[in-house]
């Protein structure tokens, strides 16, 4: 057991096109002696044009890569049966009139579902009504009700979001990055499924 060799899976790795994927890249190991440095440089796959942006690497290709070169290892394997490989292909820098026409867009359309929520729930008649039970006097306006509500809505987004503009206010995480979180999730067990049908397809 003292020989062992212990491999676990990362679950994602990003790489540069045409890079060589190692073993150290895509698996936490562990070996005694110096034998652990070699066997991280080991080449497991070499990134192609046509594999695309996404690559799903198998436990098994690994163990048949190392048996290939030691035969005789014993394996202790955990983790993951699959790592998802990301290929960081060039970005095409952003257009900034489409990105000021986005922004437009988007600041338009929730000022406007902002607008018309209030005015389903008749908020205007709220604020009166609460300003009169206050004060005892009437106003179409009663602005102090009305701009701290405005401002209030504006710190709770930003509670919310936990962000202002790139700088987070605590470390705890957004629901919003939350719910990229499991969309991710849910993306990379929808692709590693995806790989699997269609291997099996391709030996039938």
């Amino acid at each position: 057991m003292k020989d062992a060799l212990f491999l676990r899976l990362r679950k994602r790795l990003a790489v540069k096109p045409e890079a060589m994927i190692t073993l150290g890249d895509i698996c936490q190991l562990f070996w005694d002696g110096e034998r652990e440095i070699a066997i991280r440089r080991m080449p497991i796959y070499q990134v192609k044009p046509k594999d695309g942006n996404l690559i799903v690497i198998d436990i098994m290709q690994v163990i048949q890569k190392i048996r290939s070169i030691y035969p005789e290892v014993e394996l202790e394997i955990q983790g993951a049966p699959q790592i998802i490989v990301e290929v960081l292909n060039p970005r095409k820098k952003a257009n900034p009139v489409l990105v000021a026409l986005v922004w437009l867009l988007l600041f338009i359309g929730s000022g406007l579902a902002l607008m018309n929520f209030h005015t389903d729930v008749s908020m205007r008649e709220v604020h009166e009504r609460i300003f009169y039970l206050i004060t005892g006097e009437r106003s179409e306006q009663p602005l102090w009700l009305q701009i701290p509500y405005s401002i209030g809505i504006g710190m709770g987004m930003i509670l919310f979001f936990n962000h202002i503009f790139k700088k987070k206010i605590n470390e705890e995480p957004s629901p919003l990055e939350v719910e990229l979180f499991m969309y991710q999730q849910s993306l990379d067990e929808y692709y590693i499924q995806h790989e699997n049908k269609e291997n099996q397809r391709t030996k039938l």
